[in-house]
């Protein structure tokens, strides 16, 4: 019998061959994680046994999930996408859990024919729609992601329905286990769960808010990551306990938590703090779900798990395109947002599960409906790539619409030359225009949000709807007739591809692209920005002009060193001493800055900068700080001391190998 740290070490090791082999194939982690599992479960290698403690332990990983969720949602994101997620989303659940209790009948016909029997009550069915209502956030979010398709129409559809499924487990989490009570105590047992939940929640939410804010302040004030991150996994894993406690589930607990601490001001810290064991965990709960999954029953109804795979694959994507279409969406819009949400998600899982703990699904189908579930899953990556080509087949108006928005951008832009082309009309983006105004530099402003360039269009502003990362959208906005394209938001991928589009046509045109720091300047400007933009290295040149001038140094002084900082194109200022925590992979091999004090046997001690050709290694003396305390510029004339502090600039390797030839020669 395997002790426990042996079981651990089989989990690992799965854990991180799942990865590597997804990250190889560029597919999203999780399908790995489901892979590994149904290799080492019982029902295939059976290299570890499903046991109850590794259960328990993955269940925290749907804790953690739904901490997640609950950091995401806050009355502000809900109500501007209201439309999408209490009207789109609402709809999809609501339809597709009818559609399974009335398919119910149709299923039963059809699995006669396949030779095999389906006895699923009303309330199985229940859970079996509640699980195919539930698309995969993990899968879909990642990809449109890596597409730059987040903001996109279609983007936010995907994004407005996700929010309301992940948002709909809530109840369904209630709802499951009072159908399992089944018989005469079904509504007893259901208003009851309601009565507890509403209350629970009431009580939570209404003074939870105050609490939580006053707790995390009163802990963050220790100054301690150990205890602030203690007292996280505290209220979080405390509130999931409560919920048990109450008859509900831990998940509604720990959702409830991300909740009240997504209206504080530690949001952000506490999400990164989190997210260790949260894909941890997460991860491990994903194993479990794969070794459930029995291939025996799979395989002698192979008929049938085709049937449940592609059925409702295929359901799901006609009513969510047909949905979409009722809330005013383009046929091809329409489409792509049925084709992103076909699939299952991580938590149809969930409730797949805990429908079969509660008696409402019979064991014996389990595994072929997990199996079209996982089947479902894996044939996303390949749908979503080959997205454009299944529209144009579907709709063929799709590329006339397509044609449209690119006329209305052409028809705005046909009288500009040598404009500036704005990618992304945000607040940088907005700012640029009115100082372009005001030196009636014409300009055309790309952005993909339809609320800010309806109302900036009909304030009078050059803005239309347009990706600026697709080479149609910006030829139509007459790149070469350009003067200069700006990139006004940060967002490196995007940025990538929109310099690449640009140098291989209109390589003339000057791009400038804004950045938060200088960890991508290189990468950029060897993409052919002009000018890249840091916002960290800019704030801090404001920083130290405002000091400079607040102590009295001359206004003209003050503007000509900005202006040398700048014309060194930052380079002086991306050199910085690094710590501890910044020797990342990314870190690794960045500019940096070191000093080197001289002992008196220091073989460079009366020999001058030039002679020691530390230019030669790579590395640049940035000053001299003399025993005396004064500090000065290292020119090539200037002769060391004993005692004298060398600040060097250079990579590590560099570096090293300076200070030995300062020191030993």
């Amino acid at each position: 019998m395997a002790t426990t740290l042996e079981v651990v070490l089989l989990y690992l090791i799965a854990a991180v061959l799942g990865v590597v082999g997804c990250r190889l194939l560029k597919l999203p982690p999780m399908l790995g994680y489901l892979a590994v599992g149904v290799v080492i479960g019982p029902n295939a290698l059976a290299f570890a046994k499903d046991s109850a403690a590794m259960a328990n332990l993955a269940e925290f990983g749907v804790v953690f999930l739904m901490f997640a969720i609950g950091l995401e949602f806050n009355l502000p994101k809900l109500k501007s996408m209201r439309t999408l997620v209490f009207g789109l989303g609402l709809t999809q659940v609501v339809l597709t859990v009818l559609g399974s209790v009335a398919g119910n009948v149709l299923l039963t016909t059809v699995s006669g024919w396949l030779g095999v029997r389906w006895d699923l009550g009303w309330e199985g069915a229940f859970v079996l729609g509640a699980a195919m209502a539930m698309s995969s956030t993990a899968i879909v979010v990642k990809l449109m992601a890596e597409r730059l398709e987040l903001e996109s129409e279609h983007g936010r559809r995907v994004m407005g329905v996700l929010l309301f499924q992940d948002l709909a487990v809530v109840p369904l989490l209630v709802l499951i286990p009072a159908l399992g009570s089944g018989g005469e105590g079904l509504a007893t047992a259901l208003g009851s769960a309601l009565l507890k939940a509403v209350l629970l929640l009431a009580l939570l939410l209404v003074g939870g808010q105050r609490v939580m804010r006053w707790w995390l302040t009163l802990v963050a004030r220790r100054k301690s990551e150990e205890l602030f991150m203690l007292n996280l996994l505290l209220v979080t894993l405390g509130l999931a306990w409560l919920t048990e406690h109450f008859g509900l589930s831990l998940a509604l607990g720990a959702f409830v938590a991300g909740m009240l601490v997504a209206e504080t001001e530690y949001k952000h810290q506490v999400e990164a703090d989190i997210r260790p064991f949260h894909d941890v965990l997460l991860g491990l709960f994903f194993i479990t779900i794969g070794m459930k999954l029995d291939w025996h029953p799979v395989w002698d109804h192979w008929g049938l798990v085709l049937t449940l795979t592609t059925l409702p694959v295929l359901t799901k994507a006609a009513l969510v395109a047909a949905l979409a279409r009722g809330f005013r969406a383009t046929p091809g819009v329409a489409l792509r947002t049925g084709l992103y949400l076909a699939q299952a998600g991580e938590f149809g899982f969930v409730l797949l599960t805990l429908g079969g703990e509660h008696g409402l699904i019979d064991p014996r189908w389990q595994s072929p409906v997990l199996a079209s579930m996982v089947l479902s899953m894996l044939a996303t990556p390949f749908v979503i790539l080959h997205s454009d080509r299944i529209v144009l087949r579907l709709a063929s108006s799709d590329w006339l619409m397509q044609s449209v928005q690119l006329t209305a951008i052409a028809k705005k832009a046909i009288r500009n030359e040598a404009h500036v082309i704005i990618c992304g009309y945000g607040r940088s983006g907005q700012n640029l225009a009115r100082l372009l105004e005001q030196e009636h530099i014409p300009y055309m402003a790309l952005d993909l949000d339809p609320d800010r360039v309806r109302q900036a269009a009909a304030a009078g502003q050059s803005v239309v709807f347009g990706d600026a990362a697709r080479l149609t959208s910006l030829v139509a906005a007459g790149l070469s007739r350009a003067s200069a394209v700006v990139i006004s938001y940060h967002d490196t991928p995007s940025a990538l591809k929109v310099l690449h589009l640009v140098q291989q046509h209109a390589a003339q045109v000057p791009v400038v692209v804004r950045t938060l720091d200088d960890s991508d300047l290189e990468k950029l400007r060897a993409a052919g920005a002009t000018e890249v933009v840091p916002e960290a290295l800019e704030g801090s040149l404001m920083l130290a002009s405002q000091a400079l001038a607040l102590v009295g140094v001359p206004l003209r002084r003050v503007i000509r060193l900005v202006q040398d900082a700048r014309y060194e194109r930052y380079g002086l200022l991306r050199d910085y001493f690094h710590g501890a925590d910044d020797d990342t992979a990314s870190e690794a091999q960045q500019p940096r800055l070191r000093t080197i004090s001289l002992p008196p046997g220091a073989v460079s001690v009366g020999r001058t900068l030039g002679l020691l050709a530390l230019d030669g290694l790579g590395v640049h003396v940035v000053s001299v700080r003399g025993a005396d305390g004064h500090v000065r510029a290292g020119e090539d004339d200037f002769m060391l001391s004993a005692g004298d502090t060398l600040v060097l600039s250079g990579r590590p390797e560099a570096l090293a190998l300076a200070e030995a030839r300062l020191l030993t020669g």
